[in-house]
């Protein structure tokens, strides 16, 4: 069994942003020449997380939405208080979504649904430069 770790990089403008990362770790998974196993990426930090969606528009446009309804912007949150940077919401939307998934590789291919792809959701807000570690295990 071998194991790789690469990183991807990528800048954010926050509010929401959602980008599609899915060709980048396919790409890592390529690389690193896998064809059964286990992939994990991880979003270091705590105002973004990973999931999966169907990237299209309107998906995309109910997910932020759904955000917003779980963990408004505009209502209290103790860390702006403390802290007073004005992102405590980011930090609740990040911890709601997770900093991590783990995806089965087969057949060199991550296993993902026909509509399903990896998205970073940038809950911060402000620009980010974000670094995500992308862990290749298997065969």
């Amino acid at each position: 069994m071998m194991t790789t770790t690469q990183e991807i990089h990528l800048d954010t403008r926050g509010n929401l942003e959602i980008v599609d990362i899915t060709e980048q770790v396919q790409a890592v998974v390529a690389q690193a020449g896998v064809t059964s196993g286990q992939l994990t990426v991880f979003v270091p930090g705590s105002t973004a997380g990973l999931t999966t969606i169907e990237y299209e528009a309107g998906a995309v446009s109910d997910l932020r939405a759904a955000i917003e309804r779980l963990a408004p912007r505009d209502m209290h949150y103790d860390h702006d208080r403390r802290w007073g940077d004005g992102n405590g919401h980011s930090h609740v939307r990040a911890a709601l979504l997770g900093p991590d998934l783990h995806i089965p590789i087969v057949e060199g291919r991550l296993s993902l649904g026909t509509w399903q792809q990896i998205v970073l959701v940038d809950c911060d807000n402000r620009s980010r430069h974000r670094r995500l570690i992308v862990s290749v295990m298997g065969d």
